[in-house]
């Protein structure tokens, strides 16, 4: 998209403006008693193990601060782990461990932490300082994701991620999040991360931007962007489906990591899923909302809610 544009170009296009978001779909499909659901990440953690949906494993949970002292009984054996604030947003708070070095803990950049170092880290989770609205807060001590291979010449130190929009139960769009050096190994695209648009037929890349211009080679790694299909890609929509039945929520993205283990995982849940999205796919999500609106099908299943999205797709060219 160019820098500038007319809006009758962006209506045009089917682009949806954050109004529009907040009224016709957010305030409309998702009632505001399930946001904490996934507004906190152990609640939702604990929710994907009741639905059988697979997430990173929970080792350990520090609530108050004199836990923060406790903390290595938590680490014993785990050579990597992420620890993370159950209500932080837009990756604030987290720390990834991805091995150790004599008593030190290392960093995806090879920057070593002592666990005084990570304690601290902790307490300032409890202390809210990475939480919405400066709330006290939780910790969450999870099992490292081992990024699946194929992202090997695609992200910069960090663990991609898969953002899918769900409404009503029906993928609609879906992104690929690659991290860069910009972005400090996250997979956040307002610090520099890549959005890479995927076609939701094939999972094929279609359209990857940076800063939201368009790019076609990873900045770091010079792998070509457009080579980029994900393995399995119904399984993931189906994934992403399921989380329509276990929230309730009508309008969500849902974030999946495919680990070199065990295969695609439930990251996290956003009830306000960011409009980027559409600039990373080249198109706008409106029509494809619109369409699922008209349709009647309340007792479809995850998996031919899935199958009419990809034949629907495919039938119109809306990828």
């Amino acid at each position: 998209m160019a820098w500038w544009i007319r809006p009758s170009q962006l209506k045009a296009q089917g682009i949806m403006g954050m109004n529009c978001r907040n009224i016709d779909f957010i305030s409309q499909y998702n009632d505001r008693c399930l946001y904490p659901l996934v507004d906190n990440k152990l609640k939702t953690k604990l929710l994907a193990e009741e639905s059988e949906v697979k997430s990173p494993s929970l080792h350990g949970v520090i609530r108050q601060q004199h836990e923060v002292k406790k903390i290595m009984g938590f680490l014993t054996g785990l050579d990597g782990f992420a620890i993370k604030p159950a209500r932080g947003s837009g990756g604030k708070g987290i720390l990834v461990i991805v091995g150790r070095e004599g008593e030190d803990f290392l960093r995806a950049s090879g920057k070593k932490m002592s666990l005084e170092d990570i304690q601290r880290h902790v307490t300032n989770i409890l202390a809210g300082l990475y939480s919405l609205a400066g709330a006290p807060d939780t910790a969450l001590i999870e099992g490292l994701i081992r990024a699946d291979d194929l992202f090997a010449n695609y992200s910069f130190q960090g663990v991609p991620d898969i953002r899918i929009i769900v409404f009503k139960g029906y993928p609609v769009m879906a992104m690929l999040r690659l991290s860069t050096h910009q972005s400090d190994g996250k997979a956040n695209l307002h610090q520099g991360a890549i959005g890479v648009g995927l076609d939701m037929c094939s999972g094929q890349a279609v359209h990857a931007v940076q800063f939201e211009r368009r790019l076609t080679h990873h900045p770091d790694t010079g792998a070509e962007l457009n080579q980029i299909q994900i393995p399995d890609w119904p399984d993931l929509l189906k994934l992403a489906s399921r989380c329509y039945e276990m929230t309730g929520l009508g309008y969500l993205g849902a974030d999946i990591v495919l680990d070199a283990d065990r295969g695609p995982m439930l990251l996290e849940l956003n009830a306000r899923p960011g409009l980027t999205i559409q600039v990373a796919n080249g198109t706008g999500l409106l029509p494809r909302l619109r369409h699922i609106e008209t349709l009647d099908q309340p007792k479809a299943t995850p998996e031919q809610r899935v199958d009419y999205v990809q034949e629907y797709f495919r039938a119109k060219l809306l990828i």
